[in-house]
């Protein structure tokens, strides 16, 4: 599979970094991670544990909980449509503030911590507000603060468009913020700490017997995360393949091992057909009558929603927008005259198998298993990595069940109890 993101990297006249003999740790934090002040001391104390054991950190901090999700919502209660410059100044604010109090948390157990910003940390961005792309690092005020024995802690989601206008990187952009910071220091290894203990092959809160993935191929874990899987930001995936770095997905409230994003190894099992089972619950149709697909396109590529699929109907276009919030999509459609609606309340269910057009087996075996169990699927469409079945919003846990259970081989159950839902976003 091709790669689709990549920065460039600045740093000392032009160079490339390399890493120093010891290479910071570089981690990131979520939002359920720094939810509330008790949390951010767990975090700062972690941080500074480290700092004294001889590391150098560097941690990218995501906004506190739900703070972004309020901050969208201020925003639409505001207007049905706001600009996306002043939503971007908006909803940059909850990452400032996480980094601001865990600064001082880190000040009250003795040491020392300096937040900064995108601006200041030296990330620049394209100038597409809302779901920006990364498009280079200096990070040369991180080296000296790290110089000078501070942990240095970056606002996840945010750089700096050419304009000097602040830019957000979508939902879940503080994993991309995390492994781009890590590809500019010339570090090899990220540990993204989130809300869940590691990678399975499905979500466990919907199969109990899933696996525990000990290591998968970025590869997997791109097809995965863009298929619905919330641990990780599709584009974080990316960058970690593009520039050479590893990524550790494990738990914020445990010291235990989780899953290990690299490119070595045959991925999670050594010659295993399917690497896993994700899904949305929310994938919905919309439909737009009077208009074509280009036009269609050309609208939410303005606002930076992306289409998943899009077909004729008889009097328009009917299309899916994975991942989109619904605001975003009636918003993006109205600003050309042009009214969506919900068609049909559907779900996707993916199985993910690299080269999997070369193995039509899979996409047999999945039909027929839906189909023998009343589950209909509206809509079918595949990738390189893996084949979607878009089926009713009611049905989608029954399909990634069933679809586990014919693809994955059962493993001894996990616990769950520590898995809060939904993963982090920011």
């Amino acid at each position: 599979m091709s790669t689709r993101t990549s920065i460039e990297v600045a740093v000392d006249g032009g160079r490339r970094a390399t890493a120093a003999p010891a290479a910071p740790l570089i981690w990131k934090f979520g939002g359920t991670s720094v939810a509330d002040h008790d949390r951010l001391r767990a975090v700062a104390e972690r941080m500074v544990a480290a700092q004294q054991s001889g590391r150098g950190v560097v941690a990218v901090l995501s906004a506190m909980g739900k703070s972004t999700d309020h901050l969208v919502d201020e925003a639409y209660a505001m207007s049905s449509r706001p600009p996306l410059r002043e939503l971007d100044a908006l909803l940059s604010v909850g990452e400032a503030i996480s980094c601001a109090l865990a600064s001082m948390a880190v000040a009250e157990l003795g040491s020392h911590a300096v937040s900064l910003t995108g601006l200041q940390a030296g990330i620049s961005t394209d100038d597409r507000h809302g779901n920006a792309r990364l498009v280079g690092i200096n990070p040369q005020r991180i080296r000296d603060a790290l110089a000078d024995g501070s942990i240095v802690l970056v606002t996840g989601f945010q750089g700096i468009g050419p304009d000097g206008d602040v830019t957000t990187l979508g939902r879940g952009g503080s994993d991309a913020s995390a492994v781009a910071v890590a590809a500019a220091l010339g570090v090899g290894e990220c540990e993204i700490f989130t809300d869940v203990p590691a990678v399975f092959t499905a979500d466990p809160r919907v199969v109990p017997d899933a696996r525990r993935l000990t290591s998968i191929r970025h590869e997997e874990m791109l097809e995965m995360a863009e298929a619905g899987a919330a641990v990780l930001q599709p584009r974080s995936v990316e960058l970690g393949l593009a520039h050479g770095v590893d990524i550790h997905l494990r738990s914020s409230f445990s010291t235990e091992q989780g899953t290990w994003i690299r490119r070595e190894g045959a991925g999670f099992e050594d010659g295993a057909e399917v690497a896993g089972i994700a899904h949305r619950r929310q994938e919905s149709l919309y439909a737009v009558d009077g208009a074509g697909a280009g036009p269609v396109v050309a609208a939410l590529a303005e606002r930076a929603v992306a289409v998943g699929a899009i077909v004729p109907a008889d009097s328009g276009v009917r299309f899916s927008a994975p991942g989109a919030d619904a605001h975003e999509v009636t918003a993006a459609l109205e600003a050309v005259g042009l009214v969506a609606k919900v068609d049909e309340e559907l779900g996707s269910v993916s199985v993910v198998s690299l080269g999997i057009a070369r193995k039509p087996g899979i996409a047999v075996r999945a039909l027929a298993a839906l189909e023998a169990d009343g589950i209909t699927p509206r809509l079918v469409t595949s990738t390189p990595g893996r084949i979607s079945v878009s089926v009713p919003s009611g049905q989608v846990d029954d399909a990634v069940r069933l679809l586990h259970r014919i693809f994955i081989p059962a493993a001894e159950r996990v616990s769950v109890s520590d898995l809060n839902a939904p993963a982090d976003a920011a």
